[in-house]
Formats: C-alpha cells, structure tokens, sequence
C-alpha cells in the first residue's frame, strides 16, 4: 500500500528495539519531513557508527580504538573488573561515580531458551585476563533468570583463581513500595540486608 522504498524505510525502522509496524510508520512518516541537512547528518552519524566503533580487545566494551579509554586508563584499580552484559551497563555503573575499576561486556548471557550457550558470550577473554593483578570480580549481571544463570555459571568458572569472586546486590528500589515489589524482589532485598 505504500511505495516500495518507504516500505523498506519502515522495515528498517523495525530493527530498533520496541518498535512495531505502527511506530516505524510513524518513524518514516516523520523522516521524510526532515530537511537533507538532518538527513545527511543521521547518515553520516550512521556511517561513522559503522566504520569507526568497534569492540575493545581487552574488555569488550564499546571503543573507537583497539582499547577502550576506560582499559587504557592508569588511574583506574586494573584489580577489580566489574563484569555486565552490555557496554550500556558501563554507561549505567560509570553515571554513578562510585565504582573505578575496570570493566568486562559479556555482550549476552547465557539463555538456553534462546540457543545461546557459554560460548556464545565473551567469557573467555575474562578468564584471559585473570592473573595476580586480578584480586576482585564483581558479577553485575542483571536480576534475571538468565542474569542470575550467567552469574552462577562465571562464579563456578572463577572457583579455581585465588580472586574474591562478589555479586552485586539486588533488592527493593530507593522510593519502592513493599505491597508493589514481587517476591524474588523481596527475597533479594532480604538477603542482601545490612546492618544499619
């Protein structure tokens, strides 16, 4: 019902996360309104995107050299390596300007719903980078069935190194409400209790 290329326009608008055949309509609608400038710069932020960020050959993350600014840094504690999912956790741990250690982007976990195994994320790389600097791994994994399946797998796996192997903690929201939390929420928050 449309023409051919703006089809493609809504199929390619289809990739991104969250949005349904409604809003990617919406998305090219809106795009052919845009003027060639703004066109042209969302090209050339795209292509840039495409040739220039690559992942980091140390810790995974996302870096437009063959290391990442965070892994090339010297005034970061290169003893504690902070492992997450995706270099948007970075992003999410860095904002709090509390944790300066260095980082590890498994970029997945394990789902064996969704066919994806141990050696389809970046687990050994990690054991790689284990040696006697290495004193401390915090698995940041989030607080889901396969977060919590990855966690245990690379804890089991970190067993044999002399490292102290720790888990964030997880549990209630700061402005949560008791009678809305589910129960796993509420055991974590147990759990993860600390003296006051």
């Amino acid at each position: 019902m449309y023409p051919k290329r703006f089809e493609q326009l809504v199929e390619a608008y289809r990739h991104l996360p969250g949005v349904g055949l409604k809003t990617a309509e919406r998305y090219a609608f809106e795009t052919i309104e845009w003027d060639l400038e703004t066109i042209d710069e969302i090209i050339t932020a795209l292509v840039e995107v495409r040739d220039g960020i690559k992942k980091c050959s140390v810790c995974g993350n996302l870096s437009e050299d063959n290391t990442c600014d965070i892994c090339k840094d010297t005034s970061r504690n290169h003893e504690m390596i902070c492992v997450v999912q995706s270099a948007k956790d970075v992003i999410a741990m860095e904002k709090t300007k509390e944790y300066h250690g260095v980082y590890h982007v498994l970029n997945g976990v394990i789902s064996t719903s969704k066919g994806i195994l141990p050696e389809d994320i970046n687990i050994d790389s990690l054991l790689e980078r284990i040696d006697d600097h290495v004193k401390e791994v915090i698995l940041a994994t989030n607080p889901t069935v396969e977060g919590e399946t990855t966690a245990m797998y690379l804890s089991k796996l970190l067993e044999p190194y002399d490292i102290k192997v720790t888990r964030i903690a997880h549990g209630l929201p700061m402005g949560g409400h008791l009678d809305y939390a589910d129960e796993l929420t509420l055991i974590k928050a147990i759990e993860n209790r600390k003296k006051m």
